[in-house]
């Protein structure tokens, strides 16, 4: 026993310095070369909104004296600064970072949070960072290549901002792609930090996307209070600093210091947890189960393992279309006079009242992101597929179809219980019929349930394909929410399905285009069933 304490003290200081850090430069190009498709597809949605944000603006604030109206409403509209922030010069420049900063701010924040978890305990999870490390890499070196990756994805989108910009401002473009990133590291640190605490990957995107919500929202509150962006609130949260950074309107570069230090000390938290725990370990250990099982099906066992995120999702429709609601209040007030404002508002919500048109934009927007949603918990299966946790469960008396369709219930069925829930948050906020929001938010499910069923099928084909489904819902998404400001062509925008349903409240119900839809996503959801009847697992 002497002889082995002896043994490890010698052995510790060669673990120290750069032997922690041993194939870091292996793992961050095999990270990158894995994620050649996703982080990319991120990085380029989240510029895209950015860079071309302008011109949308240009065309609907055309003179100085419009720009100049919607910053005098901004000051007296409380639901406008809780959704967007507060506006601090009425340039371009200053536009774009009041209409657009925010939402590009939780896109990093998402971004990153997907692939520091991804990297680092999603591989511990499944077992394959236990092979990594038993060859010449340090300990740390996955959480060294992880928070890298996210900094290299986090760069790019920093320097095509500042690129994409820079003809409204040099200075302004440079701060506000460095803020966005500079949001997007400091997630990613506290990612990382999530990530040596649980064992769990779902559980830690769970938590870190809630604290991004929390972020959010603390922004908000801070924002409605004040004019300014000086509430304690607003200071607290991360998002926060990226508009009292001021990108445009005499910037505050102090205000990167901020996100320096939020990077560095959670980094340091981090590094020092993964130091002090076993590989595939968490500080907070799983809850250990009965010793005899609970669960008699394959659909109950589904609903257990994604309960949590139904329960998040749905918390969160719920307390979004609240505010949106709320801020349906000042749509009339807020558009105006501007008839390039009330035409794009109509090319997304429809020809009828202004009002109605904007509570159709926003029950739209919520579809956009229910889509994300389904996508997400389709792909559940591929994650219980490829971590093996599947086999045991096939080994028995359960079939694919069987195993599959527990959770494809709760994907598809879960897409009604979020619109339902976004639409008693509408009516909550709006303070109008419940009838007419709940019609138009049901009519998005078969245009989500679309989406769904392409997923079912690229993972029936093959698992390895089976991510794609991300680039078709990042396609949607841009379509959906950018589309209609940059006045494409209708022909690209029917590219989505959402571009087939009719826009309610307000409109005329077309049952046509929805029974298609509705239709198309059987078609597809029996295909890819087919498809993992014929194909062999992976092992």
């Amino acid at each position: 026993m002497t002889t082995l304490v002896a043994d490890r003290r010698r052995f510790a200081p060669r673990v120290g310095g750069k032997r922690q850090l041993a194939g870091t430069g292996a793992l961050l190009r095999f990270n990158l070369r894995r994620d050649r498709v996703t982080v990319p597809l991120w990085v380029a949605v989240t510029a895209l909104m950015v860079v071309s944000m302008p011109n949308s603006l240009k065309a609907v604030y055309s003179t100085p004296a419009e720009r100049a109206d919607i910053a005098q409403q901004l000051l007296t509209n409380n639901s406008l600064r809780a959704m967007y922030g507060p506006l601090f010069d009425d340039s371009l420049g200053g536009l774009t970072a009041w209409r657009i900063g925010v939402y590009a701010a939780v896109l990093a924040g998402i971004m990153s949070l997907i692939i520091v978890v991804r990297h680092t305990r999603d591989e511990e999870e499944s077992g394959r960072q236990e092979i990594v490390s038993s060859a010449m890499v340090g300990r740390r070196a996955p959480l060294t290549a992880a928070l890298l990756t996210a900094l290299v994805a986090n760069g790019v989108v920093a320097l095509l901002v500042a690129g994409g910009l820079a003809g409204q401002g040099a200075s302004g473009a440079l701060a506000f792609g460095l803020g966005i990133a500079g949001v997007g590291m400091v997630f990613a640190t506290m990612a990382a930090i999530v990530a040596q605490l649980t064992e769990s990957g779902r559980l830690a995107k769970g938590l870190t996307g809630g604290l991004i919500g929390a972020a959010f929202v603390l922004r908000a509150a801070g924002d409605s209070a004040t004019t300014d962006g000086s509430s304690a609130l607003t200071w607290i949260s991360p998002i926060g600093w990226l508009e009292n950074l001021r990108a445009f309107a005499d910037e505050r570069w102090w205000v990167l210091l901020l996100f320096a230090a939020a990077t560095v000390i959670q980094g340091a938290v981090a590094y020092e947890l993964a130091g002090r725990r076993d590989v595939g370990s968490g500080f907070v250990p799983t809850r250990p189960g009965p010793a005899e099982g609970r669960l008699g099906t394959a659909g109950a066992l589904a609903w257990r393992l994604q309960r949590g995120s139904v329960l998040g999702w749905g918390l969160g429709f719920l307390a979004g279309g609240a505010a949106f609601g709320g801020v349906t209040k000042g749509a009339a007030d807020l558009v105006g006079d501007n008839d390039n404002t009330r035409e794009i508002i109509e090319r997304m919500g429809g020809q009828s009242g202004i009002t109605d048109a904007f509570l159709s934009t926003m029950v739209g927007m919520f579809g956009l992101v229910a889509a994300l949603y389904i996508v997400s918990s389709v792909l559940r299966l591929h994650g219980e597929e490829t971590s093996q946790r599947a086999e045991p469960v096939l080994a028995g008396a359960v079939g694919r179809l069987r195993w599959a369709a527990g959770h494809l219930v709760v994907a598809f069925g879960g897409t009604v219980l979020l619109m339902l829930l976004a639409a008693v948050g509408l009516a909550l906020g709006y303070g109008a019929d419940f009838g007419p929001i709940l019609g138009a938010c049901l009519v998005q499910v078969p245009a989500v349930w679309a989406l769904g069923g392409l997923t079912v099928l690229l993972y029936g084909l093959s698992p390895q394909v089976a991510p794609a489904a991300w680039g078709a819902a990042g396609v949607v998404l841009f379509l959906g929410w950018i589309g209609p400001a940059l006045d494409l062509p209708q022909a690209v925008l029917d590219v989505s399905p959402f571009g087939h349903l009719p826009k309610l409240p307000g409109g005329e119900m077309a049952w046509g285009p929805v029974g298609v839809l509705a239709g198309v996503a059987g078609v597809l959801v029996v295909a890819g069933l087919v498809g993992l009847r014929r194909r062999d697992m992976s092992t």
